[in-house]
């Protein structure tokens, strides 16, 4: 985490603080992943076009990055456009987004100063229109020195695509260097994913209530907890994330190991007759 002098607990709201004070410090995540779900879904509820969900959504991203910036959060990482999105999707509601992105970045650089938040993104950028590329090559050049939260943005991102971008940086380094394949290590795939520079997810969340990963980090989210919430994106904000940290305090994270409550071990296991019914 952060040193206590960057942490602006002060400026949380006074409900978001009394969560806040029911954490154990020790015990802050340090990276979380959100799956943005529902931005259809809470317009249509309120008879109103797909759009204005989209940009209720690009709300909920300012709202909830300055709250993770507020209570110190290393890495936020958040799915803004899949791959399937992109070729499933109509292309005026595509369209759309990539307009709310430009403008998304263009109205929120000087907030990501302000929260000392620094810009990153994970994906097949290079696929994005030239000129939304280059609105995001100035947000993150611009926010490249604050040393606060690392929001980052998937976009154009499909875990299975991630991969097989990896296993083929991964093939070209094995012929230059005459590395045999029984030699690959898990870290020597790592290398070579989107996310090669941050720690893998803490915490998953996800909202409206879908309980799928939707091919997103499938590799990173291995051993991450999983929060899933009914609210959709749009009304979610910084005191819905700070529940979610509370919800994933209480889990016992084993990774593969046994936990409380799992039964003594025996110490002569060669002992024990097997008994086949």
């Amino acid at each position: 985490m952060y040193p206590a002098g960057t942490l602006r607990i002060d400026e949380l709201t006074a409900e978001e603080r009394a969560v806040y004070a029911s954490l154990k410090q020790e015990r802050l995540p340090e990276h979380i992943a959100i799956i943005m779900d529902g931005n259809g879904r809470w317009a249509g509820s309120r008879s109103l076009k797909r759009f204005v969900g989209h940009q209720q959504g690009a709300k909920s991203v300012r709202l909830v990055t300055e709250t993770a910036s507020r209570i110190g959060l290393p890495w936020l990482t958040l799915y803004a456009l899949s791959i399937e999105n992109d070729l499933r999707r109509p292309r005026a509601e595509v369209s759309f987004l990539m307009r709310l992105l430009k403008s998304f970045l263009e109205d929120n650089v000087q907030r990501m100063m302000d929260n000392n938040v620094r810009m990153k993104y994970i994906g097949r950028t290079h696929e994005l229109p030239a000129e939304v590329q280059e609105k995001m090559r100035w947000a993150e050049e611009t926010t490249a020195r604050n040393t606060g939260t690392t929001l980052t943005l998937a976009l154009m991102y499909g875990g299975r695509s991630e991969l097989v971008d990896a296993f083929r940086g991964l093939a070209a380094e094995m012929q230059q260097k005459h590395l045999k394949p029984e030699l690959i290590t898990e870290e020597d795939i790592h290398r070579h994913l989107y996310t090669a520079h941050m720690p893998d997810p803490d915490l998953l969340i996800r909202t409206s209530g879908e309980m799928r990963l939707s091919n997103y980090l499938l590799w990173q989210v291995a051993y991450s907890e999983i929060f899933v919430t009914q609210r959709l994106w749009p009304d979610f904000r910084g005191i819905h994330l700070l529940e979610a940290i509370a919800e994933y305090q209480q889990r016992e994270r084993r990774f593969g190991g046994l936990g409380k409550g799992c039964g003594e071990v025996e110490e002569h296991p060669e002992r024990i007759k097997i008994a086949v019914s």
